[in-house]
C-alpha cells in the first residue's frame, strides 16, 4: 500500500469517526513500506520487500473501552470495525484508570522523513551487501548482514479534537564478520533517517578490521578493569542495554511505588538528588536534526525538550497521564531518542590515554539481576581487546560482566565524541572498575 498524505489519512479518519456511536472514539491509521537484505556466509539468503497498513478503532463509553483493528479500507469494513469496537467496550469492564480523550495540543515540528531514504532500491540494497561481502572474500572473513528500511506514517483523530499526522523513514544496518577458523569476530551498527549519511563500504570496513585484528584472543584473569565501552556497548536496540536500562527505568510511578532504583527510601522518588557522575546530562529533543522523532506518543500527548538528567542530579521521570493527575504533577512523555553530551574526544584518543585497559565493541544478551540497583549481568562479544600504554596490545576472550548503569556511571573516567546510536547520540566511556565475573568462550 502507498504511504497515505495527511490529507488522505485525514479522510478515512473522519469516515471512521463519523460512524461512531460511542461517548468517545480514537482512531489511529498506521503504514509502512520497506525493504531489507539479509546476507550470512558470503552469499545473500534473503531480500524482500513488505507493505501494510491498519487502522485502529477505539470505543470508550465511561470507563469501558473496547478496541478493534482492521486492515481493509472499504466503507463496510471501517464501519463494522467501529461496531465492534464499540461492542467489545459494552462488554468490557472498568478501567478505574482510564482517561478522558485528549484534545489537540501544540507540538514541536520535527523532520523526520527524507527523499534519499525513500528512494532506497534493491539495487542499492545489493550494493550494501557487495560492499560487505567482497571485501571478506578471499580474507578467510564471513559477512552476515542486515539491513532494514522503511518509510512509515501514523494518523490519529479522535472525538475530542485530537488530530495527527507524521511521516519518518528509518535505516538500520548491522554487520558481524567472522574469521572462517572460528576465532575471530567483529561488529559495527549504523542507523539513520536520512540515508544520505550512510557509507556501508566505510562501516563494513570496521566490521572486518576488528574481525582481523580479533583472532587467537588470549585469556585474561576476570576482576575489575579500566574499560572503554564503544557507543554500541552502551545503547542498542537489538537487546537490552546498560544506558537503555537506566532510561528505562524512569517510570515515575515505578518510583513511587517503591519497585525501582529511582524509588526513595521512605517514598517517593529521587528528583532533586545527584545519582550518577557530574560530568553525566541526559537531555531528548525531537527536533534535533541528527535524531529526530514523532514530536508526541501513541495517546496524543507531545513530546517535548526535556532535561532528564543534569550534572548528574536527576530533573524529571516519565508520567504516565493518570499517574501526574494522581500526583498532581505535569504529565511527562517519554523520548523518542537520548543526548547523552561528551567531548569532541575520538575513540583513537581515549585509547591513546590509557595506560592499561580493555576496549569493548559491544555487550551481548544483557539480563537483568536485580531492578532495584540497576544490577545486570551480560557478554562482551565481536572484538574485545587489551589496551597496553595507549596502543591496542592484544585481542583477549569475552569476559562476562555484572555490573550497573549506575555504578558505571559513577566510575566515569573519560567521554568521547557522541555518535548516533540506535536512535540516540551517545559518546563512549571509559571506565573504572569494570566488573568482570567470568571467562566466556563465546566469540
Amino acid at each position: 500500500m502507498p504511504i497515505l498524505t495527511k490529507e488522505e489519512a485525514q479522510a478515512i479518519l473522519s469516515k471512521a469517526l463519523g460512524y461512531s456511536k460511542a461517548p468517545e472514539c480514537e482512531v489511529n491509521l498506521g503504514g509502512s513500506v520497506g525493504g531489507n537484505i539479509r546476507y550470512a556466509r558470503n552469499t545473500v539468503s534473503t531480500s524482500g520487500e513488505n507493505s501494510n497498513m491498519t487502522l485502529v478503532v477505539q470505543s470508550k463509553f465511561g470507563k469501558k473501552t473496547g478496541t478493534a483493528t482492521v486492515n481493509e479500507f472499504t466503507d463496510a469494513a471501517i464501519e463494522r470495525t467501529v461496531r465492534r469496537a464499540e461492542e467489545l467496550a459494552q462488554l468490557a469492564p472498568e478501567n478505574p484508570e482510564a482517561m478522558p480523550l485528549l484534545g489537540q495540543q501544540k507540538y514541536l515540528e520535527s523532520v523526520t522523513a527524507f527523499a534519499s531514504t525513500e528512494g532506497i532500491t534493491p539495487e542499492y540494497r545489493t550494493k550494501v551487501a557487495e560492499d560487505s561481502i567482497i571485501p571478506c572474500t578471499g580474507k578467510d572473513l564471513q559477512a552476515a548482514g542486515f539491513l532494514d528500511h522503511d518509510t512509515s506514517f501514523g494518523a490519529v483523530a479522535n472525538s475530542a479534537g485530537l488530530s495527527l499526522y507524521q511521516k519518518s523513514t528509518s535505516v538500520e544496518f548491522t554487520l558481524t564478520v567472522r574469521t572462517t577458523d572460528g576465532t575471530g569476530s567483529g561488529y559495527v551498527t549504523r542507523d539513520y533517517n536520512d540515508v544520505s549519511q550512510f557509507n556501508s563500504a566505510a562501516a563494513s570496513q570496521v566490521a572486518i578490521e576488528k574481525a582481523l585484528r580479533s583472532r587467537e584472543a588470549k585469556a585474561i584473569e576476570p576482576g575489575k578493569y579500566t574499560v572503554i565501552l564503544e557507543p554500541a556497548a552502551l545503547l542498542a536496540n537489538t537487546d537490552a542495554s546498560l544506558i537503555g536500562a537506566m532510561i528505562n527505568a524512569m517510570d515515575a510511578r515505578s518510583a513511587d511505588e517503591g519497585r525501582s532504583f529511582f524509588s526513595k527510601k521512605g517514598g517517593g522518588n529521587k528528583i532533586g538528588e545527584k545519582f550518577i557522575d557530574e560530568r553525566i546530562s541526559v537531555f531528548s529533543d525531537p527536533t534535533n536534526s541528527d535524531i529526530p522523532s514523532t514530536p508526541w506518543v501513541g495517546d496524543g500527548r507531545p513530546r517535548e525538550k526535556t532535561t532528564w538528567v543534569e550534572n548528574g542530579v536527576l530533573q524529571n521521570l516519565f508520567y504516565s497521564r493518570y499517574w501526574a493527575e494522581k500526583k498532581e504533577k505535569k504529565s511527562i512523555a517519554p523520548p523518542g531518542g537520548i543526548i547523552i553530551p561528551g567531548t569532541n574526544a575520538s575513540l583513537e584518543d581515549l585509547i591513546k590515554d590509557t595506560k592499561k585497559g580493555i576496549l569493548i565493541t559491544r555487550l551481548w544478551y544483557i539480563r537483568p539481576v536485580d531492578p532495584q540497583t540497576l544490577l545486570y549481568t551480560g557478554l562482551t562479544r565481536d572484538g574485545t581487546f587489551f589496551i597496553e600504554n595507549g596502543k591496542i596490545a592484544f585481542p583477549i576472550k569475552n569476559m562476562r560482566f555484572n555490573e550497573s548503569p549506575i555504578i558505571m556511571l559513577n566510575n566515569l573516567e573519560a567521554l568521547g565524541k557522541p555518535v548516533r546510536m540506535a536512535g540516540n547520540m551517545i559518546p563512549p566511556m571509559k571506565i573504572r572498575d569494570f566488573t568482570f565475573e567470568s571467562l566466556s568462550d563465546a566469540v
